[in-house]
């Protein structure tokens, strides 16, 4: 009897061990897997390593394009030389079967063909008749005008 009692007592012993031996390993793989952590924006900016910079001191700047962004379909943009509505020289309008269209000098004395609609740099062509340009000025050195302002570019009356 005494037998069956130990034995008895064992396999009560090996089951508990048992029991006892899976639970552990379950909480050791609930701690193993990951955590979902909250990081604050702050913390996310202070782990950045910090941006370059570069003093160009007076030199050109290496990391502008010089390519630009390819072909602007006829736009005058600010990475054309800067023609601005105060800078472009009205030298002669033409008329074409569809619309007028201006010749515009710039300050490299390159000429432009701007049709209604083309951007300059603080503008854009409001309307082009036989004599004269009227230019839509949007911004003034840089920033936004509250209101635009209309000017005018008129071909004098002796190159007509």
């Amino acid at each position: 009897m005494k037998k069956i009692l130990s034995l008895t007592l064992a396999f009560f012993m090996v089951g508990i061990s048992g029991f006892f031996a899976l639970a552990y390993s379950q909480q050791e793989v609930e701690k193993n897997e990951p955590q979902e952590t909250i990081i604050s924006p702050a913390q996310t900016f202070s782990t950045l390593p910090p941006r370059a910079y570069y003093n160009p001191g007076g030199r050109r700047d290496p990391f502008k394009d010089l390519i630009g962004k390819g072909k602007t379909g006829g736009k005058v943009t600010s990475a054309t030389g800067q023609l601005t509505i105060d800078n472009a020289n009205l030298v002669g309008i033409v008329k074409t079967p569809k619309s007028f269209v201006a010749i515009i000098s710039g300050p490299q004395e390159f000429p432009y063909f701007l049709k209604i609609g083309d951007r300059l740099a603080d503008g854009y062509v409001y309307s082009i008749d036989e004599s004269q340009v009227v230019f839509r000025k949007t911004h003034e050195r840089g920033f936004p005008l509250m209101r635009p302002r209309n000017i005018v570019k008129e071909i004098n009356p002796e190159e007509r």
